[in-house]
């Protein structure tokens, strides 16, 4: 097997508008395809991320996350940033809490975590 890179990470979301809300306008994802699934009765849109994607799903009466960030499976999304200053003013200026820079003990680098509209944690990592 040669993985090489990473193509989409899939997310669903109780409110489709807020979370495409979100993830477009404030975390400035480009839109690529954007399709309603008639027999689901649910969204899927597909946001470029560099040379990745995440697949947006509504889907209606999905689960809540189990505990946070704890849970088995995916523990959070990372995010890459030029500056985390810069971007945590920005998320905070959308009324986006953020938690504390931490500085990882291992490379040196600056991080902080927030969450999207459904908690799921997500990171910014400098």
């Amino acid at each position: 097997m040669n993985l090489d890179s990473m193509h989409h990470i899939a997310i669903i979301a109780s409110n489709y508008e807020v979370s495409k809300n979100f993830y477009v306008n404030i975390l400035g994802l480009e839109v690529i395809r954007e399709n309603y699934r008639e027999e689901r009765d649910s969204y899927k849109l597909d946001l470029k991320l560099g040379h990745s994607e995440i697949e947006l799903f509504s889907m209606p009466k999905a689960p809540k996350r189990p505990s946070y960030p704890e849970a088995c499976g995916l523990r959070h999304l990372a995010f890459h940033i030029d500056n985390i200053e810069d971007a945590i003013a920005e998320l905070n200026a959308n009324g986006i809490p953020t938690e504390p820079i931490r500085i990882d003990e291992y490379t040196g680098r600056k991080f902080t975590f927030f969450s999207d509209p459904d908690g799921l944690p997500l990171e910014l990592h400098e």
